[in-house]
């Protein structure tokens, strides 16, 4: 039996060559003389013409594993068994009980439904290797199901797997028990630093939580003529800024429980602070912002005037190009770096704009929201200098804060529901509300990995809620108060 790797040649193609060498000759005559280019050519096109055709691209492999589907059983004269013809495949009419039918539903299951069937598996044969070796294809486990799954799906039903909403505790994970946390709507009392430590002012006093250690840490204690109107620490390092009752502002550096300045400039208390690097912006009920460089020896550099009220609520952009204010006179201003007038004034709110959040995700979008005769959020747009939509809460909002991981913000209330609001930008649908606080939840920050919030009311509790995902190149997991649950004290 010829070797069937080696193509034997046709009768078609004897019969042209038959014209100058007899037929018995034919083999000699290809292998003993050297044709003439030309000759060559027809030689080699006569030979490849029907008989091989090599792969259109290389295809590597580690292993040799035959593809059925490309091989041609028809040379080696296997015959196809007559129960073949009644399988069913497209376009045939076989009947389902058949063996056949078993047999085709079989191999569509183990080789995918383009395998061809037998009865065509003669057809172009001479044109196809025997074997031809090819890399292992990808399938869905459902291509593997006999019962006829198809990859494609029905044209109307979508196969996109359904994304489940995400879960939120509705329950703190901690409540720390904050003795004398003032129930005073224009203050800002807690802030939470790159270093996993939580300020708080509680009276005269500001103390200091460690988030990793569960660690107390008592800071400072103004005395009795003064109190804490305000806290915020420096975007790195350990500085912690200080607004008093008395109109000053002290800079500590919390790692060594020690003061390292004291700066006056302002004549009633500080509420507001916002630090943008070694800038540090203070607002007052006297009206006025200060922006202040640490570095210099001026307690001041500017003095922003435009509130007709006290000034409390301050951010700063997450690009340091732009600070938003807001004030008791119902009234958000942004300001830029250099200048000592507002550059946009907005005054769609109907009552004190204290809180006030810029997100980390699209350049230039602000939120804002209003008091008790308000209760609205709204979005705006300070490169266009456009409002984008207003959301009524219905009750006062005391503060917003944007996720660093998401495009959601939580949002705070007073009257007369005490509640946090747990909201997806742009649509403002609620994927959470959290109760558990008995008065305004006036104060929030968030932790530095964006997952985790803490909220502060005037029934002297600070509650920790796991609302954020966490970001995808970290762990699931915090540590954020993982050693410790319940219910404790700060001081």
């Amino acid at each position: 039996m010829a070797d069937p790797m080696i193509s034997q040649p046709t009768q078609s193609q004897l019969n042209i060559a038959a014209s100058t060498t007899p037929r018995h000759q034919h083999h000699l005559y290809i292998e003993n003389l050297t044709p003439s280019p030309s000759s060559s050519k027809q030689i080699n096109r006569l030979i490849n013409s029907n008989h091989y055709i090599s792969p259109s691209r290389p295809i590597y492999s580690d292993r040799f594993i035959p593809c059925r589907s490309s091989s041609n059983f028809a040379l080696f004269n296997i015959s196809l068994p007559s129960s073949a013809t009644a399988e069913i495949s497209p376009g045939g009419g076989g009947k389902e009980d058949s063996p056949g039918a078993y047999a085709a539903l079989l191999r569509n299951a183990l080789f995918g439904p383009q395998t061809p069937d037998k009865k065509d598996w003669g057809a172009g044969a001479a044109g196809r290797n025997i074997f031809r070796y090819k890399m292992e294809t990808r399938q869905s486990l459902h291509s593997l199901s006999p019962f006829g799954f198809d990859d494609m799906g029905d044209p109307g039903v979508s196969n996109v797997a359904i994304k489940t909403p995400r879960k939120v505790s509705r329950s703190p994970y901690k409540v720390l028990d904050a003795p004398a946390l003032q129930d005073d709507f224009y203050l800002n009392l807690v802030d939470w630093s790159s270093h996993n430590v939580l300020a708080v002012g509680l009276g005269t006093c500001v103390y200091l939580w460690n988030a990793c250690s569960s660690k107390v840490t008592k800071l400072c204690d103004l005395g009795n003529d003064d109190g804490v109107c305000s806290v915020g620490w420096a975007h790195r390092g350990m500085h912690l800024a200080i607004g008093t009752s008395n109109g000053k502002v002290q800079i500590w550096d919390a790692s060594r429980c020690k003061r390292i300045r004291t700066m006056e400039g302002h004549r009633l208390r500080v509420g507001a602070l916002a630090w943008s690097s070694s800038m540090l912006s203070s607002g007052s009920r006297d009206k006025s912002i200060l922006q202040r460089d640490i570095r210099a020896h001026e307690d001041f550099v500017s003095k922003l005037s435009g509130h007709k009220s006290e000034v409390c609520g301050l951010k700063w952009s997450y690009d340091n190009r732009e600070l938003a204010s807001g004030g008791n006179d119902n009234r958000l201003f942004v300001w830029n770096q250099h200048s000592t007038q507002p550059v946009l004034k907005y005054c769609d709110h109907t009552a004190a704009v204290k809180a006030i959040a810029w997100s980390p995700h699209l350049h230039g979008l602000l939120a804002s929201g209003g008091g008790t005769a308000d209760r609205c959020i709204r979005f705006w747009n300070t490169t266009t200098n456009s409002h984008l939509s207003c959301m009524d809460t219905g009750s006062q909002v005391c503060n917003l804060v944007w996720s660093k991981n998401v495009n959601e913000l939580v949002s705070t209330h007073g009257y007369s529901q005490n509640q946090i609001i747990l909201w997806r930008y742009p649509t403002m649908s609620k994927l959470a509300t959290l109760t558990g606080h008995t008065y305004r939840v006036l104060y929030l920050a968030m932790s530095p990995d964006g997952q985790t919030i803490v909220t502060g009311a005037g029934d002297e509790t600070l509650r920790f809620w796991s609302v954020f995902p966490s970001p995808k190149s970290q762990n699931t997991d915090s540590e954020i108060g993982a050693s410790s649950l319940g219910r404790t004290t700060i001081r």
